[in-house]
């Protein structure tokens, strides 16, 4: 089987993070936090959060290099019923829920753009061209994920610096009131948005079977791609603030888009829409590439789900490759954004607290495990993962039931999956 390196992997944590949420998210953010400092503490935690979560998973997957992510780490560390939970998430909300916000905000951006082109024929356009090109090979798929991520990153950089030259600015200074904003459950909730913004700090341990020397390579790339993206995400919120009035923002999922407009007026928009609508295809790419190794992975594993591990010539889980773009066509046809995004992220919060949690669990149970990276800081730096994700979860709880208890319940089908296909391994 071919293998790739650190750059492809890094490349694939930078493009799987940077996508729909940073040029997204802002808009169900400034509502109910009206102060900028505070918006540029919450992107400023959320990337705190997903370091510790990246340094934590790189040791669970330098000590257990194998496909499949949650699914492989809940099943090897607690039982097979919490890795077929997993699975069945990742699979149905993981990453086709991603893919298919990804493609929605791709075709509004499209649509800024080229007022011409209806936004959901291009929506189903690039979810099925980068279906096809990945059911091509593992190299096609790392010479593609390294071209369009680097254009994302000078995209992302140039649109920074030359925001920074021509937005009118802000005040970013702490206002009276801030502190208890930050403790608000409206601040948890945004925190849900942002940490979706950072989803994708693991996406390289979804396709550890594939990479040469995973127990160097994964823990580099998911802890210096994380460390990038976040101060890539601070500067660019706050060209975004300083950029127009936070009212223009509330609301829209576009934000870009807004940004764009206010700084280089209504043709430096649609010019700027295009060029951001096009970066996004780079996170679109990476999830598309590592989405079906979890199916394929629980296919080898359980004979009634054999289908999926069927793979192509090249090494391509190509069954569940089309399984999943199915599913995220049927989500693009038929859900809205955000209530899309608060359901996903709930669950697969929940499973990311569970695989850091499962750290301390190994630790104890197997403290001779061979371990060729060890998350540095242990235990305080998993801990700061598992807090941030519990405080997210009870305050979604609270303030999005509806959203919290349908997240609960795919858990449960997850759960209700694993007896039902369970039997001789």
């Amino acid at each position: 089987m071919q293998r790739v390196g650190f750059w492809v992997c890094a490349t694939m944590v930078f493009a799987s993070m940077v996508g729909t949420g940073v040029f997204t998210s802002l808009g169900f953010q400034v509502g109910a936090l009206p102060s900028p400092f505070v918006i540029l503490v919450l992107w400023g935690l959320g990337g705190v959060i997903a370091l510790c979560g990246a340094l934590s998973y790189a040791e669970l997957a330098a000590a257990l290099p194998r496909s499949g992510g949650e699914y492989h780490f809940l099943g090897r560390i607690y039982h097979p019923a919490l890795g077929v939970m997993a699975g069945f998430v990742s699979v149905f909300v993981g990453f086709s829920a991603p893919i298919a916000l990804g493609a929605i905000a791709f075709g509004r951006y499209i649509a800024a753009a080229w007022p011409a082109v209806p936004p959901w024929p291009a929506s189903f356009v690039v979810i099925i061209g980068l279906a096809a090109i990945h059911s091509r090979a593992v190299r096609v798929s790392g010479v593609v994920q390294v071209a369009v991520t680097s254009f994302k990153a000078l995209l992302i950089l140039g649109f920074i610096v030359a925001g920074s030259l021509a937005a009118p600015g802000a005040d970013f200074r702490p206002q009276s009131g801030d502190a208890a904003l930050i403790v608000s459950a409206p601040f948890a909730v945004s925190l849900l948005f942002v940490l979706y913004a950072y989803s994708g700090w693991n996406s390289a341990v979804y396709i550890a079977g594939e990479v040469r020397n995973p127990g160097r390579t994964l823990p580099l790339a998911l802890g210096l791609a994380t460390v990038a993206v976040t101060f890539l995400y601070v500067a660019l919120n706050a060209v975004f603030l300083a950029s127009a009035p936070a009212g223009e923002f509330a609301g829209k999922v576009e934000v870009g888009q807004v940004a764009a407009r206010h700084l280089f007026g209504e043709a430096g928009g649609r010019i700027m829409s295009a060029v951001i609508g096009l970066g996004l295809i780079s996170s679109l790419s990476a999830l598309t590439w590592a989405g079906p190794r979890v199916a394929q992975t629980a296919g080898q594993d359980f004979p009634a789900l054999r289908w999926f591990a069927k793979t192509s010539e090249t090494g391509i889980p190509h069954r569940a490759l089309f399984f999943q773009t199915a599913i995220v066509l049927g989500l693009v046809a038929t859900a809205s954004f955000e209530a899309v995004l608060v359901y996903a992220q709930f669950a697969l919060v929940v499973c990311s607290l569970l695989t850091v949690f499962g750290l301390f669990v190994l630790r104890v149970r197997e403290p001779a495990l061979s371990r060729p990276f060890r998350c540095p800081g242990f235990p305080i730096v998993p801990a700061i993962f598992v807090a941030g994700c519990v405080f997210t979860v009870i305050y979604t709880c609270f303030d999005r039931p509806i959203q919290a208890t349908a997240g609960a319940l795919t858990l449960l089908a997850g759960l209700g999956l694993y007896f039902a296909v369970r039997g001789r391994k």
